[in-house]
């Protein structure tokens, strides 16, 4: 030990004084050279379509599970094999299956019995107070024709491609788009024991509800049924609610109806505006919702589901080198209302050299060409089409392509939680159409923005895709987490609804709200 640490010693403090002299100008060389070459990569210059570090995308990527699945198809095959049976489609709760219309006893006694537990949450359990208690949610157990026969109907036709609307959108990819109402319901009506999320807890009890989901599949029996069968459907949907002692207490108030998409459930809108709608955006133009009806007081903004498949971490990285389109478009490029914007866009940005604006519609072959062109670029345009949103907005994300929001009515899904603008970039529609001016923005974009936007966006993600069993920070869980926080302003107006008199003119309305409308920032 002893000749050993001598050793050491000499070799660290005995070293003659040439070999000190030989090796102090190699040692500043090579920290000359390490210096030279970090200035050299601090400072260059660098094209927003190249260098993209993508180091944080593998650590920021969701974990997809492969017993977890995020395909429409695939979970719904699964799901009607395990719960469509005739047989274990009852669940117990106390749904008034026959109620009486003119008996106002049971909406008393309903009434009295919800505000009993109320006060003992809030005065009594000290552990479990209405503040910090998950939603609970009571889940009418309706007629099979409003729930699984429809979810059936799909399923049995879904491989008819033919099936277009009349502007040549594949019928079922667009229920997909907007299948928020399976998903939701899947996960609620799944066993305590198989669910991952921790927002929301279904109530059997209707006194021990905070808030009622009605399981009406609006957008299948729109699209799949006859359009006098589809009235019909409506008009029965609409008739077994309102029986509800539950939604005559509150006329609606706390009752969430799956209306995602603009076309669904249209012809009884009307009877059902104090109710909390599931959206896919608040068109404030008078097209698709008419005055008093949305807003963000008590409605809810959900995502589309996704076209495209995720583009992973593997996926990402791979791609960081190819994302050569500096801006991208696929779409139809004549749209009405707000999507007008869309032929101007197309005239102004498509003899660009790296820009690509295309016609295209929806379609395995669309699909295809849409993934392609997002996975190269490193802006995608997302301009309003006949409503202010749009599936390719979640299409750009899924995809690590920044969004160009050019939609000046567009509101977002879960705003309260997500900071859209750390992953996307808002322009007004006066701006985008000025000739040369959206180019030159987007050029003048730094590298370090867009790499943290990229960043971001692989964080993100995770919050738009739907899933069964649902995760947690997904979309399924972030509705109600929004919802939470929409819970006192329902309870006040059910409340001021049932003691304010009729001939009061002081009642709340949303007629005369002002229109939503995004102000972007000076860039």
């Amino acid at each position: 030990m002893g000749k050993m640490a001598g050793a050491r010693q000499y070799s660290s403090s005995s070293m003659n004084p040439s070999t000190r002299i030989t090796r102090s100008p190699l040692l500043l060389l090579i920290i000359s050279l390490t210096c030279f070459f970090l200035l050299i990569y601090t400072f260059a210059p660098s094209s927003p379509t190249k260098h993209i570090s993508l180091h944080n995308f593998k650590s920021n990527q969701p974990n997809l599970n492969p017993n977890v699945h995020y395909s429409f198809v695939d979970s719904l095959e699964l799901f009607l094999k395990k719960s469509g049976a005739p047989g274990s489609r009852r669940l117990p709760d106390d749904t008034v299956s026959d109620p009486a219309i003119e008996d106002q006893q049971q909406v008393r006694e309903l009434d009295d019995l919800i505000w009993r537990t109320e006060t003992a949450r809030v005065y009594d359990d000290e552990h479990d107070l209405f503040f910090n208690s998950p939603v609970r949610v009571y889940v009418y157990e309706m007629p099979a024709k409003f729930t699984y026969d429809m979810l059936w109907l799909f399923q049995n036709t879904y491989k008819e491609t033919s099936n277009l609307t009349s502007n040549g959108s594949p019928v079922h990819r667009l229920i997909e788009q907007h299948s928020v109402d399976y998903w939701l319901w899947a996960d609620l009506i799944a066993p305590e024991s198989e669910r991952l999320i921790k927002s929301v807890v279904r109530v059997h009890r209707q006194e021990d509800a905070d808030l009622f989901y009605v399981p009406f599949f609006t957008t299948i029996s729109f699209f799949l049924l006859e359009k006098q069968q589809c009235k019909a459907l409506y008009r029965e949907a609409l008739k077994w609610v309102t029986d509800q002692p539950a939604w005559k207490r509150s006329e609606g108030r706390d009752h969430i109806f799956p209306i995602h998409h603009p076309w669904s459930f249209k012809s009884v809108r009307k009877f059902v505006k104090n109710a909390i709608w599931l959206l896919p955006d608040m068109d404030s133009t008078g097209n698709w919702y008419k005055p008093g009806q949305v807003s963000l007081e008590k409605d809810l903004i959900l995502p589309y589901v996704p076209n495209l498949d995720l583009c992973d971490a593997k996926c990402l990285s791979e791609s960081a080198s190819r994302r050569t389109t500096l801006l991208y478009f696929r779409g139809r490029l004549k749209r009405n209302a707000g999507g007008k914007i869309r032929s101007k866009l197309g005239a102004e940005l498509g003899n660009a050299d790296d820009v690509i604006i295309e016609e295209g519609s929806a379609g395995e072959a669309g699909k295809i060409a849409a993934q392609t062109g997002m996975r190269k670029s490193v802006f995608c345009l997302s301009p309003a089409g006949d409503t202010p949103s749009s599936a390719r907005l979640f299409d750009a994300i899924v995809s690590g392509c920044i969004p160009v929001i050019v939609s000046d009515e567009l509101e977002l899904p879960f705003e309260g939680i997500l900071d859209y603008r750390k992953i996307a970039l808002f322009v007004s529609s006066s701006d985008a159409v000025q000739p040369g001016w959206l180019l030159a923005y987007l050029r003048s974009i730094k590298p370090t923005q867009i790499r943290e936007m990229q960043d971001n966006l692989a964080k993100y993600v995770l919050h738009f895709l739907y899933s069964h069993p649902a995760q947690p920070l997904g979309p399924e869980d972030l509705v109600w987490r929004m919802m939470k926080g929409k819970l006192i302003n329902i309870k006040l107006h059910t409340r001021r609804s049932q003691r304010v008199v009729k001939e009061s003119r002081n009642i709340c309305t949303c007629d005369c709200k002002r229109p939503n409308t995004t102000f972007p920032l000076d860039p």
